[in-house]
């Protein structure tokens, strides 16, 4: 089984900064895409940003500029860097992982959700 922890949510003023983390682990054999999403209250989950090996990381239009998407392949952890957050930033965001174990089984696992609440 693989388990997805993210860390990092809080309450921050407008203009703050705030770092996101999500730690996979257990039976993993490669870790192909990592991705952050978010979901506002009455809103339906949006990608947010995207890291794929070898390829350009990927940003949603509205946060272009202002987050960073990094991750480290040795600790299979991936990192949100938030910058310049306004108040529609506000949302539960959810780390996943598309990744094969050691059967070579491609799957999709998802974290529990970090509150991120920016403040007016």
């Amino acid at each position: 089984q693989v388990q997805l922890v993210e860390s990092g949510g809080g309450l921050v003023q407008g203009g703050g900064s705030l770092r996101l983390s999500c730690a996979a682990s257990g039976n993993i054999f490669s870790i192909i895409t990592m991705r952050w999403y978010r979901q506002a209250p009455g809103k339906e989950r949006e990608l947010v940003a995207a890291i794929t090996s070898g390829t350009d990381p990927h940003y949603t239009d509205s946060v272009k500029g202002r987050f960073t998407i990094s991750r480290d392949y040795a600790k299979d952890t991936v990192y949100l860097q938030m910058n310049s957050l306004k108040p529609e930033d506000t949302a539960v965001y959810y780390c996943n992982a598309y990744l094969s174990d050691y059967d070579r089984i491609l799957r999709l696992y998802w974290g529990q959700g970090t509150q991120v609440t920016v403040s007016s």
